[in-house]
């Protein structure tokens, strides 16, 4: 897809999603409630819809009383069947890929059913929809005159017992609609290549002369690759390398700690930058307006949804409600039920809505990617936004960054301790220590009040990593690659005492 004629072509068929899109918009309740019923309807013959008697449930509160709530340790004998080649068990087509997760939260891995129902209702469809809606909102646009970057996957899928598991991405990839192969760069086969050195070596070497018109990846590891690319070319901007490069889709980790260097390298003040919300388990939401940083939920992909207040998600009766009963700026713990048969199923991801009508949310971390060891509750929202603005304010680059306690001893008082990465130094008249006490109080009210006087914690302490240190870290740990992310808060300190051996 290399002209401007072609380009409008695609463009057109594209945009005829929106009111597909409108609809589920104006009507959030009724579409959510006939996810539902599908989904139960479908799944009525399987061993999980027999022993729930799915055949009985006639509306959500059938749903919610009949059904418990299940994390990854409750599904894991099932998956473990499926994955062995049986079928039927909680969704009634057979399900041949399995989606490795990179485990950030503990070390065994999770593999995610993904059947073909949910790789073409929710995946591909979502990738169809965000074009869409990036194409709605920049008529002008000529997406499809060039080619988009695409960094993701580590390996081709192993088979094993007549299916398949590796990461989401190179899944997505292996199944790919051939329009979508013509449209990408690199080549599938220099995508999957297992070694990260000798994989951004061929990115370089096959993309540096293509016409990119945009990016699709994880902020941190797309970082790499560009900064490579201008080493590699003796470039100063990517805009020099690639005049027509006009958006940048992101997922995986808050983009805030991370824009103002993309900005400085891609040298292009129109340039758009548009944020996913994917994982594993389901495509959820898409920023669908230009300089936003909401995101909208994505109601008709074969994913019902409810949600758990974090003011009730650790007492023994968790509260859980359907979409219609949130509340804005309330963070809530997503459970899903989809078309690949997870069944009232935890994510592990917390969200806030700022927006329901239309239904819209920003991320704000995990269930377990918190610290609340003083009481303080600070959740990944929180410090990324501390660690953007004294980026932004004292012209910083972050690498990357972990927060983790310093435990009480004796008398002496608790307190946080960050270990960063920069790219560049830091000044030396700056109190880091200071600005980041300063920022974290103006970001969370609790850590406010913990701070005071310092009455319960002791100022944070900050450790500046050495150049080069968290790609250690995942080298050392085998998480190295495009999905793959560092924990950013723990409850504990094994990744940061991890990380401290490695910078001596």
């Amino acid at each position: 897809m290399s002209n401007p004629f072609i380009n409008s072509i695609v463009s057109w068929f594209l945009k005829k999603r929106s009111h597909q899109i409108e609809l589920f918009i104006k009507y959030p309740n009724e579409v959510q409630n006939d996810v539902l019923i599908n989904l139960i309807n479908t799944a009525k013959d399987t061993e999980i819809g027999k022993e729930f008697d799915f055949k009985s449930i006639k509306n959500y509160r059938d749903f919610s009383n009949r059904i418990p709530v299940f994390n990854y340790e409750d599904f894991s004998e099932k998956i473990s069947r499926a994955r062995k080649g049986e079928d039927n068990i909680f969704w009634p087509s057979k399900i041949k890929w399995f989606a490795k997760s990179s485990g950030t939260t503990n070390s065994k891995s999770k593999f995610i059913p993904v059947s073909y129902e949910s790789l073409e209702e929710c995946h591909y469809a979502a990738s169809k929809d965000l074009l869409c809606m990036y194409l709605n909102n920049n008529e002008n646009s000529m997406l499809f005159a060039g080619k988009s970057l695409r960094l993701g996957g580590s390996k081709s899928p192993y088979k094993k017992n007549g299916t398949y598991y590796g990461d989401l991405s190179a899944i997505l990839i292996d199944n790919m609609p051939i329009w979508f192969e013509y449209s990408s760069t690199p080549s599938t086969k220099t995508t999957l290549i297992p070694d990260w050195e000798n994989k951004i070596k061929a990115i370089i070497n096959e993309t540096a002369l293509e016409n990119v018109t945009s990016l699709a990846g994880v902020p941190s590891w797309m970082l790499v690759v560009l900064n490579r690319i201008l080493e590699k070319t003796n470039n100063k901007k990517i805009i020099d390398i690639w005049p027509n490069l006009e958006v940048y889709f992101h997922g995986g980790v808050n983009f805030k700690p991370y824009i103002n260097q993309y900005q400085k390298i891609i040298g292009n003040d129109n340039m758009k930058y548009y944020e996913i919300y994917n994982a594993s388990e389901g495509f959820f939401a898409i920023q669908s307006e230009n300089n936003s940083d909401e995101l909208l939920l994505m109601l008709d992909y074969g994913i019902y949804y409810e949600f758990i207040p974090m003011d009730s998600y650790n007492s023994k009766e968790k509260l859980i409600i359907p979409l219609e009963d949130i509340e804005i700026n309330k963070n809530y713990a997503i459970v899903i039920s989809t078309n690949a048969g997870l069944w009232r199923y935890e994510i592990g991801d917390t969200i806030k809505f700022t927006s329901i009508n239309p239904y819209k949310i920003v991320v704000t971390g995990r269930t377990k990617h918190y610290i609340n060891v003083f009481g303080e509750e600070v959740i990944v929202e929180n410090t990324d936004k501390t660690i953007s603005e004294l980026c932004k304010k004292y012209n910083l680059e972050i690498v990357d960054y972990t927060v983790a306690p310093i435990f009480m001893k004796g008398k002496e008082k608790g307190g946080h301790q960050w270990f960063i990465e920069f790219k560049n130094s830091v000044p030396n008249n700056l109190d880091i220590e200071k600005k980041i006490d300063e920022n974290l109080k103006n970001e969370n009210s609790d850590y406010e009040a913990k701070r005071h006087k310092d009455f319960t914690l002791n100022p944070p302490k900050v450790i500046l990593g050495n150049s080069g240190v968290f790609l250690k870290w995942l080298k050392k740990n085998n998480k190295i690659g495009g999905q793959n992310k560092v924990p950013r808060l723990s409850n504990d300190r094994i990744f940061i005492e991890e990380l401290i051996k490695l910078n001596n």
